[in-house]
């Protein structure tokens, strides 16, 4: 071996005697007839929805060069009419959450992050040149703390929360994150990616179910989860649209999607917002599946259609992964960094196209691998 490669090797080992070593799977090569990793909350792939036709497939430049096709306005359009506000389009969730920040915050400002927010947001924090803060997941007394002592010191904060959690299924206070941002006059970034499309009445997210829509400073969503498709954008003042425009790096220096995609995820916004139905089915099926595991004694959280199970230890999770898929339920074990050690866990993904008799099974199976393992 190359001495510039022991490193490196030395650390994969490592990885795999704590069980956290990954690797590519063959999906073709897993019989599993139910699919409990998909981010298609709604069920969308499965549906006859008309295709665009007749789009681009190459974009062949930013949106500031030849790359902002009319589809990208039809897309903003549709958002702005919807939201009552400006809308952004971006080429992806973490396009918009590593370029949001460092663009608009500066060296005297600082920003509040809730420990548990996704590592996008992260990396977008540190390619700010503000300070921040992390401050303990969903504790909003910690947060008040820091502004009480902070706030004066700096132009502008920015508290940063996501709405629907990613591993944990648990949700935000917004009415707190709001008393707080306007109580010591602050922006509040939300980012919706796991409650847009199957949230609220018309699935814009929890800022729409509990009417906090227009006290949302920054509310970021997403074209790549509940809408199948790939994109993101951002809700906001057309002062900061336009300040984004100019100054956002990841915006700027980055190749356009092509329109076909842009065309998609205008069919896509339009169709979720009559998906009601779907939305209340998946509330159902969460909320039935996480009250069996806690009937069974398993450990859970949240209160989304994110139902996590927690395991422990990471080996463990692998071979109970492992052991669901050869019965037929596609789950991969969710292991550190994507978690905190010592909280491996089995992330459930529900989505509106299953029913109740296709994961019933599920709790029990777990119950008893845990309970012989």
């Amino acid at each position: 071996m190359k001495p510039l490669l022991r490193k490196y090797s030395e650390e994969l080992e490592n990885l795999e005697r704590s069980g956290n070593l990954r690797s590519l799977k063959k999906l073709s090569d897993l019989d599993c007839k139910v699919n409990l990793s998909s981010n298609d909350y709604l069920g969308v792939s499965k549906k006859n929805i008309p295709r665009p036709k007749g789009n681009s497939f190459g974009s062949g430049s930013s949106r500031l060069l030849t790359g902002n096709f009319s589809e990208y306005d039809l897309l903003e359009e549709e958002l702005e009419k919807l939201y009552e506000n400006s809308a952004l389009f971006f080429n992806s969730g973490y396009h918009a959450n590593i370029g949001i920040l460092s663009a608009l915050s500066g060296k005297s400002d600082l920003i509040l992050s809730d420990k548990l927010n996704h590592a996008s947001i992260i990396d977008g924090i540190r390619l700010s040149n503000a300070e921040y803060i992390r401050f303990k997941h969903l504790d909003y007394r910690h947060l008040e703390d820091i502004l009480i002592n902070k706030r004066d010191q700096y132009d502008r904060v920015f508290i940063v929360s996501e709405s629907v959690f990613s591993m944990d299924g648990d949700e935000a206070d917004l009415s707190k994150l709001v008393e707080l941002k306007k109580k010591y006059n602050c922006f509040l970034y939300l980012d919706e990616a796991h409650s847009l499309g199957v949230r609220g009445t018309k699935g814009l997210g929890l800022a729409e179910e509990q009417n906090f829509i227009q006290d949302i400073d920054l509310l970021v969503g997403t074209f790549g989860k509940a809408m199948n498709s790939i994109g993101a954008f951002v809700i906001c003042d057309p002062i900061i649209k336009k300040y984004l425009i100019n100054k956002m790096r990841s915006l700027i220096f980055t190749t356009a999607l092509p329109p076909i995609v842009i065309s998609w995820n205008y069919i896509m916004l339009r169709t979720i917002v009559k998906m009601r139905m779907e939305r209340e089915h998946l509330t159902f099926l969460a909320d039935k599946l996480r009250n069996k595991l806690i009937e069974l004694g398993l450990k859970t959280d949240g209160s989304s259609n994110i139902v996590p199970v927690i395991i422990g230890d990471s080996q463990k999770c692998v071979n109970l992964a492992d052991h669901l898929q050869k019965k037929g339920f596609l789950v991969f074990p969710i292991r550190p960094p994507a978690v905190p050690a010592g909280t491996s866990r089995l992330r459930l993904s529900l989505c509106a196209d299953m029913d109740w008799e296709d994961i019933q099974d599920l709790p029990m199976l777990i119950k008893d691998f845990c309970h012989e393992n």
